[in-house]
């Protein structure tokens, strides 16, 4: 199922020009976008290193003027059987993503209108962006969907550094890198365990977080999250069998920057029971060292034949009730309550779970649905968003998924919206009832007064984050003129990644599982006032 992977050496350029642009912002710009960018750009998947995924000075989109929302241009991908998962960049007046035709973009944030394009196929090919970049100290840094990690200058898209960071064929990167003193951190998984073969020698894949000098792209450190992988038997059909594997690193990173502790989730087991899988990890940035680990399941060994009739001896955790898929892919979000440091993170259980970011005491937990053994659908998929006031988060096929905001404090639900009643039955979806779903995939984002958050329905909302309501819904199943000169259609809005906010535009891809049918494929969307 898996091709080997072609080994390049890393492509070394000279080292990116820094920005030289003077912020606008008060006080210092953050070091994850470098020495120039201005003050309310978002420059990483997390939005910041907390993983906060708030954009703090955002005040032209707000709750008098969010219903009033128009779409401003639209960047559409060729057709090629890939989501648009890769969540946009938005630093120095450009926007910055990987397409689904294994190609990269540097836009102009504000027209559309194209900087630079990389070609991934001249370091890899068949390479395909599957994470958002981080754009930090003139360079925009991202991996890809055979285990490769890029840095680009920022100016220009000429290639600084490309390493292949994945001794495994089917290693991939949907973690998204962040940027902390000198160093890249990103998060490895794998589609090993979703092979249909019965006659695959499952598995060997090995979850992994990596420190990497973000000039050169040399390994600083790795933290594995299982033992290596032993031949123990073999399957019914023959093939050989090996545990324990999986846990792969799903998760985009964040980091305590007083501390210099990362704090990272894991996926579940493939085979096997040992090892650090569905945990929430805290490592220490300079060495990856343990400062503290939270399992928060203590059995989960899934893999898609664990789906599939007559699959006896190929699911050991079946007859158990351990086959759960209850990976925390969601990232974590840092908070602070009466001066005390929290990390919270979501879990495909349904659970957001609260813990003391220091030593890892468990604080508080809220289930806000119930679970879905053997996939974790109706859990909390990508991540949540604090405002200074509530943590946000939405659950997925929950029936219906619901927007939450919570306590920090206490984790008591502040308000919930369900995804409204009517989003299958009007817009694009309501031509396919068989596809459209209730549900959330994307990550949750905010800014002040509001929350962000898409549905498997094809529709964006914009939330009033004081009472849940919604402000502003926009339908993308439907076709859209690009800038680039192609016809893009929306599909479910994108997981992996969720709405960008920065200088008065809200950014969204759209296409991602389930599909809806169109000739076209998915696109980028811009919003503004």
């Amino acid at each position: 199922m898996f091709r080997g992977k072609r080994r390049v050496a890393a492509l070394v350029g000279v080292a990116a020009l820094l920005l030289a642009g003077v912020t606008n912002a008060v006080g210092a710009p953050d070091e994850q976008s470098g020495g120039g960018p201005r003050f309310g750009d978002w420059s990483s998947w997390q939005g910041d290193k907390a993983g906060s995924r708030y954009a703090a000075s955002e005040h032209r989109i707000n709750t008098r003027t969010a219903s009033k929302l128009k779409l401003k241009w639209a960047f559409a991908y060729p057709k090629t059987g890939f989501p648009a998962k890769s969540q946009p960049a938005v630093v120095d007046g450009g926007i910055f993503f990987g397409s689904p035709d294994g190609k990269f973009y540097a836009l102009d944030a504000k027209t559309g209108a194209q900087k630079w394009s990389f070609d991934l196929a001249t370091v890899n090919r068949g390479s395909v962006v599957i994470d958002g970049p981080a754009v930090a100290r003139g360079k925009v840094y991202f991996g890809d969907n055979q285990g490769f990690v890029y840095a680009l200058e920022q100016r220009t898209g000429k290639v600084v550094w490309a390493r292949d960071t994945e001794p495994h064929a089917a290693g991939m990167h949907t973690s998204s890198p962040v940027y902390h003193d000198g160093h890249i951190f990103i998060g490895a998984s794998s589609g090993e365990n979703i092979t249909p073969d019965r006659n695959y020698p499952c598995c060997t894949f090995r979850g992994h977080v990596d420190s990497l000098d973000a000039e050169t792209g040399e390994l600083t450190w790795r933290y594995y999250t299982v033992p290596e992988p032993k031949k123990v038997g073999t399957w019914p059909s023959g093939a050989d069998k090996f545990e324990p594997s999986g846990a792969g690193v799903w998760s985009s990173p964040i980091v305590d920057e007083r501390s210099n502790t990362l704090y990272v989730g894991v996926g579940q087991l493939y085979s096997g029971t040992v090892g650090d899988f569905d945990s929430l990890l805290a490592l220490n940035t300079r060495t990856g060292a343990v400062r503290w680990k939270q399992q928060v399941t203590k059995a989960d060994t899934w893999r898609l034949l664990c789906g599939f009739p007559d699959n006896d001896g190929y699911c050991p955790g079946q007859k158990e009730g351990t086959a759960l898929d209850y990976d925390i892919g969601a990232t974590p979000t840092m908070f602070t309550v009466k001066g005390k440091q929290y990390v919270g993170v979501g879990q495909k259980s349904g659970v957001f779970h609260t813990f003391d970011a220091r030593t890892g005491e468990v604080l508080w937990r809220r289930q806000l649905s119930n679970p879905m053994p053997g996939g974790g659908l109706s859990g909390i998929q990508w991540g949540s968003s604090f405002d200074g006031k509530n943590l946000y988060m939405a659950t997925n096929m929950a029936n219906p998924g619901t927007l939450f905001a919570l306590n920090p404090a206490n984790g008591d639900v502040v308000w919930s919206t369900p995804s409204p009643a009517d989003g299958c039955t009007k817009g694009g979806a309501a031509q396919y009832p068989t596809v459209c779903q209730r549900s959330h995939t994307p990550a949750v984002s905010t800014s002040p007064g509001l929350v962000y958050e898409g549905s498997v329905d094809g529709k964006m909302r914009v939330y009033d984050s004081k009472t849940g309501a919604v402000l502003w819904e926009f339908d993308t199943i439907q076709d859209f003129p690009g800038v680039n000169g192609l016809t893009g259609h929306g599909s479910a809005i994108s997981g992996n990644g969720g709405a960008v906010i920065s200088d008065g535009v809200l950014y969204i891809q759209s296409g991602y599982w389930p599909s809806y049918p169109s000739e076209h494929g998915n696109v980028l969307l811009a919003f503004g006032l």
